[in-house]
């Protein structure tokens, strides 16, 4: 006897029939054990200084070293960026829970902006270099450019320091102008750029947002010690005020004027 599937009339979309985030693994099953430090720390002062003044922080989220599970076809398919941006998206996944993967069919949002740290071993597929094999998923760039279409895509070396930018144009990426050796990305009014500094305590160059202008968005840690610098600032200023007040009243003093009298 012949089983015929029913297929529901209007048919179900691929978010009530695909696994979902709870079903799908969340580690990395082709590459087991943890990234080094650098691929740590990097990631991390990206997602503290990714602040676009335009959305609302619930509506941002970032993953580094995530599952990006991308093909309704295959599902069990996914890269694993080393960080990445979405806008428009909860923080928590509907609303309520953190997430342990990425699943855009869940989703319904694509990242915005891709990054990845370019080591020895993924720097040809990182940069688009490597050939699919038959019947095998799609290569990175493959996935970035044609099925997800993310239309930043960022590489940083720090071997070489060197940062390349790439905007999705039409349907395929080309090499992105920087300016003043950043990447602008207008619709989050923020720009993606090296700068030279002390992050956790290494000095070094790093990957970070800042405003269109090149103004480095703060961390919290930085937004921490400018508020205290600030206090103590202001602290000063009412301190020598008051000691200005009082040498003033003095020299009135001297010459005989009550101070409190001409107020």
């Amino acid at each position: 006897m012949t089983n015929i599937s029913v297929q529901s009339d209007p048919p179900l979309s691929a978010k009530q029939t695909l696994p979902t985030m709870y079903d799908l693994p969340s580690e990395n099953q082709e590459e087991p054990g943890l990234p080094d430090e650098f691929h740590y720390l990097q990631p991390e002062l990206l997602r503290k200084t990714f602040q676009p003044h335009n959305w609302y922080p619930n509506l941002l989220f970032c993953g580094n070293d995530m599952n990006l599970y991308y093909d309704v076809k295959h599902p069990n398919w996914y890269k694993r960026p080393d960080w990445f941006g979405v806008v428009g998206v909860p923080r928590l996944y509907e609303e309520r829970d953190m997430r342990l993967s990425y699943v855009v069919w869940q989703e319904g949002v694509n990242p915005l902006v891709v990054v990845e740290l370019l080591s020895p071993g993924t720097e040809d597929e990182d940069l688009g270099q490597t050939v699919r094999n038959l019947g095998k998923p799609a290569t990175k760039w493959e996935v970035y450019e044609q099925i997800l279409r993310v239309p930043y895509y960022v590489t940083f070396s720090r071997y070489t320091n060197e940062m390349q930018g790439f905007h999705l144009v039409g349907d395929r990426y080309q090499t992105a102008e920087l300016t003043n050796g950043r990447l602008l990305i207008p619709s989050i009014e923020l720009s993606l750029g090296l700068w030279q500094g002390s992050y956790s305590n290494i000095e070094r160059l790093w990957l970070r947002w800042m405003s269109m202008d090149g103004d480095l968005i703060p961390t919290p840690e930085e937004e921490s010690v400018a508020a205290q610098q600030r206090a103590i600032n202001a602290e000063e200023r009412a301190t020598n005020a008051e000691e200005r007040a009082d040498r003033l009243a003095a020299k009135l003093r001297e010459l005989g004027i009550d101070a409190d009298e001409l107020s």
